[in-house]
C-alpha cells in the first residue's frame, strides 16, 4: 500500500518580510517497490487548483489518483500548494512574482530532499539517495517549473502539462469569438502605462461584449465531450471568473480547489512567450503533454521553445480537455509521464 504524509515547511525568502509555508502531500511507495534508482516527482498544480488536483481520485469518466497511481509503480510524488494557494502561507499581492514563487518553492523541495536523505521522512523507508528528480507541473505550474528549473537546475527531467509557451489561450467553442485575455508585462505593474501590453484589444472587447461567453470557454475548453454535465457543474463550481486577467479563485466548495491566488504570478500565465529565455536555457528532458482539446493554441511549435534540451517529447492525449485529470483518458497520460521517468532515470545513470 503506499502512504501519504502531511508536511508545512518554513521557508525563509529574501524579499519577504515573514517566512513562507508550503503545505505538501507526499505519496510514497512500499518500501520493496521504490523504483531502483529513486525517482521522485515535485508536482505543482494549476492557478485554482490546490495539490488535491494531484492526490485526490477526481471525479469523472476515469478513474484513479495521479499520485497514488505514479507511488504504486515506485515513485516518490511530492505535490504542492503554490505559496498563496490552499494551505500554502499568503502574502502580498506584488510580492509574490514569478521568481519568488520559484524560489519559495525551491527551497521547499529541498528540504523534503534533504529529510528522505536522512531517511527522516518516513521510518518505513531507506534513505533516498542521489534520486531522479522529475519537476511537474500543470498550466501556470508548468510555467513556475520551467523557471525554476532554468533558474536553479534542480530536476533530471521537466513534465509541462496544458500550458504553451509560445500562445497559452483557451479556445472557444465553434461559432463563438474568441476569448481576449489580457497580457500582462513582467516589468511593468498592471495599472502603469504598458502594464498590459494588448490594452487597446482587451478594453475594445470589454466594450463589445464579444468576449468569447467567459465562463462557456473555460467550460468547453476544460473538459472533454464525454465528461457529464453533472461532474463539470461539480468542479466549475469553484471558478470565479476574472475579467481582469487574475486566473480564478478556488472556493472551498471541493478539497480540490485552492482558495487564495498565487500573486502576480498567476496573472502572467496567459502572457505569450512570459517564460521563453526560461524554456531556452532548459538543459533536460522535456516532455510537453497536453490534452486534445486545452489552451496550447499551436503544439507542434511548442518544442521550439527548448532549444537547449537534450530531447523534447510532445503527447497530445486523445479525449481530455485542460483539465487533464478529470477525463475518461487520464491514465494514458500518467502512463506517458511513467516512461518519461524511466527514459530520465535512464538518462542520469549513463552520465554518472
Amino acid at each position: 500500500m503506499t502512504a501519504s504524509i502531511e508536511l508545512r515547511i518554513d521557508v525563509d525568502v529574501p524579499g519577504i518580510a515573514e517566512y513562507a509555508q508550503v503545505a505538501a502531500t507526499v505519496v510514497l511507495p512500499p518500501a520493496d517497490a521504490l523504483s531502483d534508482p529513486p525517482i521522485i516527482c515535485f508536482s505543482k498544480p494549476a492557478g485554482s487548483y490546490s495539490r488535491a488536483y494531484f492526490t485526490c481520485d477526481l471525479p469523472g469518466p476515469g478513474s484513479g489518483a495521479q499520485a497514488d497511481w505514479h507511488a504504486r509503480r515506485g515513485w516518490i510524488f511530492v505535490a504542492l500548494d503554490n505559496v498563496g494557494t490552499g494551505e500554502s502561507s499568503r502574502h502580498p499581492f506584488d510580492t509574490l512574482s514569478l521568481p519568488a514563487v520559484c524560489e519559495i518553492n525551491r527551497r521547499a523541495e529541498e528540504e523534503i530532499l534533504l529529510r528522505l536523505a536522512n531517511g527522516m521522512l518516513c521510518p518505513n523507508l531507506p534513505p533516498v539517495i542521489q534520486p531522479v528528480r522529475i519537476g511537474l507541473g500543470h498550466s501556470l505550474g508548468g510555467c513556475l517549473t520551467i523557471m525554476q528549473q532554468a533558474h536553479h537546475r534542480c530536476y533530471d527531467g521537466v513534465v509541462v502539462l496544458g500550458y504553451g509557451l509560445f500562445h497559452n489561450h483557451p479556445p472557444t467553442p465553434p461559432g463563438l469569438p474568441p476569448v481576449v485575455v489580457p497580457w500582462f508585462s513582467r516589468d511593468i505593474a498592471a495599472d502603469r502605462p504598458g502594464g498590459i501590453l494588448n490594452l487597446d484589444e482587451v478594453e475594445a472587447s470589454q466594450a463589445s461584449g464579444t468576449d468569447g461567453g467567459g465562463l462557456t470557454a473555460l467550460q468547453w475548453s476544460s473538459y472533454f465531450d464525454d465528461v457529464s454535465e453533472d461532474v463539470i457543474a461539480t468542479d466549475i463550481s469553484h471558478y470565479e471568473y476574472a475579467a481582469d486577467g487574475i486566473p480564478p479563485i478556488g472556493a472551498p466548495t471541493v478539497p480540490w480547489a485552492a482558495t487564495g491566488i498565487a500573486g502576480k504570478a498567476s496573472r502572467s500565465v496567459m502572457t505569450p512567450g512570459i517564460v521563453i529565455p526560461e524554456a531556452a536555457a532548459v538543459t533536460v528532458p522535456v516532455l510537453l503533454a497536453m490534452g486534445e482539446r486545452d489552451f496550447i493554441a499551436e503544439p507542434g511549435g511548442e518544442p521550439r521553445a527548448f532549444r537547449s534540451a537534450p530531447s523534447v517529447d510532445l503527447f497530445v492525449c486523445p479525449k481530455m480537455g485542460h483539465i487533464h485529470n478529470f477525463a475518461s483518458t487520464r491514465q494514458l497520460l500518467w502512463q506517458r509521464l511513467d516512461k518519461f521517468g524511466a527514459w530520465c532515470a535512464e538518462l542520469v545513470e549513463a552520465n554518472r
